[in-house]
């Protein structure tokens, strides 16, 4: 697998900042094949399509599924669904309906997702500690595993008012790589703040929204 180094400022390795991002480079190009379904079908073995695309990346992010992403629900995409049911109390029958969607959505991200946090993370945070960065992306999934919150990761994002960088526009700029590797991490299951929905900086915040919570 390639390793994605990260550097100081100082443009000196950080040894404790390596961490192993698989397929990085097709995340981009997969944010164009890969659409983020509403409510995708129920899918199985034999099944081919966008929906099974995305199911492979999120199982892929979660390291449930090792192999490239090739849209064909097979032997290896079967064994990797039943994994993940077994781990979150699901029926294990390798078959992907509803029950087994929603729960897959409520921990992972599709591509579009992925790019969706890692412009907040860049935005939001990329003056910050590589940690830092990874605690806005974290937060992000917390509020998407929460009752309290939108049920979808844009709906997070762009809830009013909930980010200063989408409403000053800055949402928008380009990710770098450590971005993207934040963002990943956040999904995967690294979280720097122990479970917390709100994170802001009390000496530069600016948002009246926060003052609230």
């Amino acid at each position: 697998m390639p390793v994605l180094r990260l550097y100081n400022d100082k443009g000196k390795e950080d040894k404790h900042e390596k961490i192993v991002l698989p397929f990085l480079a097709a995340i981009i190009c997969l944010s164009t094949i890969v659409p983020a379904a509403a409510a995708a079908p129920t899918i199985q073995h034999g099944s081919y399509s966008g929906d099974v695309w995305d199911l492979q990346f999120r199982l892929q992010i979660l390291d449930y599924y090792r192999q490239p992403l090739d849209g064909v629900f097979g032997s290896n995409t079967t064994q990797a669904v039943k994994r993940f049911q077994q781990d979150y109390g699901l029926r294990v029958d390798g078959i992907v309906g509803s029950q087994t969607w929603q729960a897959l959505k409520r921990v992972s991200v599709n591509a579009d997702e992925l790019t969706m946090l890692a412009r907040t993370v860049y935005s939001e945070a990329r003056g910050e500690p590589y940690t830092g960065q990874v605690a806005v992306a974290a937060v992000v999934m917390n509020r998407l595993k929460s009752p309290d919150f939108p049920n979808t990761v844009a709906g997070v994002i762009f809830q009013p008012l909930a980010f200063t960088a989408v409403d000053d526009g800055q949402y928008w700029l380009e990710p770098d790589s450590t971005a993207y590797a934040a963002a990943w991490e956040a999904v995967r299951g690294w979280d720097p703040t122990g479970g917390a929905l709100y994170y802001f900086n009390p000496v530069t915040a600016t948002s009246k929204w926060i003052w609230s919570r």
